[in-house]
């Protein structure tokens, strides 16, 4: 029984050591390469074409809101609208089933969107 823990002990004992080995190789065989210039280029591009994706997505959230506000048969109050790349995806609760149903036409209807997942449930008011 004691031989078997000692093995057990030696084959652990190895694994980590080759484990901290392969490491240490992994580091320091890994040169520090500089980026560049393209690399650089690409990323300053990357990053503004995010910021542009982004800033659609938030004036699309804004213009679903802003219409399903102006419809007089919706409460926004409890919805939240998340939109990406065209897709709209509207979230939280209304007091009835109709609005539901009101809120993904009106939703469909806005300018630039491609797509509605309404999440919307029912929690009547008050509660």
């Amino acid at each position: 029984m004691k031989a078997i823990q000692a093995f057990k002990l030696a084959a652990g004992t190895m694994l980590v050591a080759a484990s901290l080995h392969v490491y240490a190789q992994d580091a320091a065989s890994a040169p520090a390469a500089a980026p560049t210039d393209a690399a650089k280029a690409q990323l300053k591009d990357s990053k503004a074409q995010y910021k542009t994706a982004k800033a659609a997505n938030r004036a699309l959230s804004r213009k679903v809101r802003s219409a399903l506000a102006k419809a007089k048969d919706i409460s926004v109050a409890n919805i939240t609208v998340r939109a990406r790349d065209g897709a709209v995806i509207l979230q939280g609760t209304v007091p009835e089933q109709p609005q539901i149903d009101r809120a993904t036409e009106v939703a469909k209807g806005v300018a630039g969107v491609t797509s509605v997942k309404n999440a919307l449930t029912i929690r009547p008011v008050g509660t």
